[in-house]
């Protein structure tokens, strides 16, 4: 993990002093609420429904042990209990009093966290692959890329007041598991015919009321020019981004409007012109990065061994829960013996994302027992352990059983990935929580579970699609009509190196009758589908017609379409 240096602990601590102050100030009423929000707002902290929410930044979606102490500190001490990890891949407290919030950034910075840009028109906090670093089919580690992101976003002069806020994610491996094209500007990692990594650069993606897929302006990118060309984008949507209505002021708006090939010939003029100054790091200074994301001390594990293998193979026919885990949460590593497992926080009957201060103490201390002291936070919404022996998974089982946070059930129906919505959120129309909940607990069977095999359902309680409704499979989004909650449902959405936005399948439903919508979905799906086909196989197959016709009947599903 890479290390805050001299100016890093002076500059964050320097930050918590400074709010610090202005906090005073506004409890003492010395700052209206207006005055005060685009302070709070540096320091991502928002105003709710009931109370202020922190929001904290996790770069890269990777913490060690002692930090997620911290975390699970915290949620006890000036929290109720527990943190909401979002698809941002950072940590959100939804009860802090204002009078504490000084005091939880300075204990975030005794270990080299803060929440500095985790919202605001700035440049956020950079997303990236979840299994940065272990996954087999890796390039390389995006988290190096992302932290020089970081390093060079933070307080940037020129783009700390943007015409809206703007996110990054990166993925080294071409195959996406960071949502690049959901985002303003998305890196996704490919090698030259001479075998040189770069980024295909892709420009304009973004959710919300207008969901667009970022657009390809760049197929390779080398990495040495990486910060030249992010600033050359930066500086042509800073310059002609729309600020004089919040609903066009995104980049995705700018791409849109002025056309692709039109806005990577603008980039191109800019970058052509900045590119030879200082703007890049020196390759040492990268190296130097790098080095903090070295493989740990792993053990010489044969893969191929047979003991080894015997052992796991034994384990998983004794115990079919434990098989059943395995099989839904645990992942190949790219190093022979150890493998990746995914700590579910989608418990059936549960709040997706949610995880309490005990059960974050305990991840912490079982990342060091099975995983060097490191988890990582994925955009689902769970946690994952990146280095575990294969001999200890067994162990590792065991463990989280007695937590509540061993559901077998990572990238299946009940993975349900659901922003706060109306219970917490004053920009939403409708809950998202209790429907995230009565859905799961429709498919509480793990053997239909796995019959279902893999799909992705996202619930968002408002256009603002925190959720990533638009690129899930089966996508459900709340609106209000009239003061009462109703549910819109789209379908085919995808997320990966093929991203698309889902269609909108037809009325709305209410929020008794949306989980049954569900299950009829999923029905249809079981009927259609041919040989090992996943939901999304079939559904680009048939199309939306049969399952219009389950949920609203031959004569509604025709005038529906």
């Amino acid at each position: 993990m890479y290390r805050y240096d001299e100016f890093d602990h002076a500059f964050v601590a320097e930050r918590v002093e400074q709010f610090r102050g202005q906090v005073a100030r506004r409890v003492a009423g010395e700052l209206t609420e207006d005055e005060f929000k685009p302070l709070r707002l540096m320091n991502g902290l928002y105003l709710q429904l009931h109370a202020y929410m922190l929001r904290v930044a996790i770069p890269y979606g990777t913490l060690s042990a002692k930090q997620m102490r911290k975390l699970a500190h915290i949620a006890r001490t000036y929290d109720r209990g527990y943190g909401h990890f979002t698809t941002r891949q950072n940590i959100q407290y939804n009860w802090p009093r204002l009078e504490d919030v000084p005091a939880i950034l300075n204990e975030l910075a005794s270990v080299e966290m803060h929440a500095i840009q985790t919202s605001g028109n700035c440049i956020r906090n950079t997303t990236a692959d979840p299994l940065a670093g272990v996954a087999a089919d890796e390039i390389d580690d995006p988290r190096v890329y992302a932290e020089i992101i970081r390093q060079w976003s933070t307080l940037h002069p020129e783009f700390s007041f943007l015409p809206r806020k703007f996110k990054i994610a990166v993925t080294g491996s071409p195959n996406d598991r960071a949502v690049t094209r959901g985002h303003d500007i998305g890196l996704r990692m490919h090698r030259d015919l001479a075998g040189n990594p770069g980024f295909e650069v892709m420009v304009g993606g973004g959710q919300g009321r207008t969901p667009i897929m970022a657009k390809t302006i760049r197929n390779f990118l080398p990495v040495d020019h990486l910060l030249s060309y992010l600033e050359a984008v930066l500086r042509v949507y800073n310059q002609l981004g729309r600020r004089d209505n919040i609903y066009k002021a995104r980049i995705k708006i700018l791409v849109q409007s002025e056309g692709t090939d039109t806005f990577a010939q603008m980039v191109e003029a800019e970058w052509q012109a900045i590119k030879d100054n200082a703007l890049d790091l020196p390759k040492e200074e990268r190296d130097r990065i790098k080095a903090y994301f070295g493989p740990p001390g792993y053990d010489d594990l044969a893969g191929d061994c047979p003991e080894l293998n015997l052992a796991l193979d034994l384990s998983l026919a004794a115990n079919p829960r434990f098989a059943a885990w395995v099989e839904a949460n645990v992942q190949d590593h790219k190093q022979p013996g150890y493998a990746i497992a995914t700590i579910s926080l989608k418990p059936h009957g549960g709040i997706p994302g949610d995880a309490s201060a005990d059960q974050m103490d305990a991840v912490a201390a079982l990342s060091e027992k099975f995983s060097f002291g490191e988890i990582r936070v994925s955009y689902k919404q769970n946690l994952i352990l990146p280095d575990v022996p294969k001999l200890g998974l067994l162990a590792l089982w065991r463990a989280l059983d007695g937590l509540d946070l061993a559901t077998a059930n990572a990238g299946r129906i009940s993975d349900i990935i659901a922003c706060p919505g109306l219970d917490y959120c004053n920009l939403a129309n409708a809950r998202s929580i209790p429907i995230a909940q009565r859905i799961s607990e429709r498919f509480t069977d793990l053997a239909r579970e796995k019959d279902i095999g893999e799909i992705s359902l996202n619930i968002s309680g408002c256009i603002n699609a925190c959720a990533h409704h638009h690129v899930a499979n089966i996508g459900v989004l709340g609106v209000n009509k009239g003061g009462t909650e109703y549910y819109q449902v789209t379908l085919g959405g995808v997320a990966d190196e093929n991203a698309r936005v889902g269609a909108i399948i037809g009325p709305a439903f209410d929020e008794w009758q949306i989980a049954g919508a569900v299950e009829d979905i999923v029905d249809v799906y079981l009927r259609q589908r041919q040989t090992n086909e996943k939901f999304i196989e079939t559904y680009q197959r048939v199309g939306p017609q049969p399952f219009k016709e389950k949920l609203y009947g031959t004569d509604r599903a025709r005038q529906a379409s």
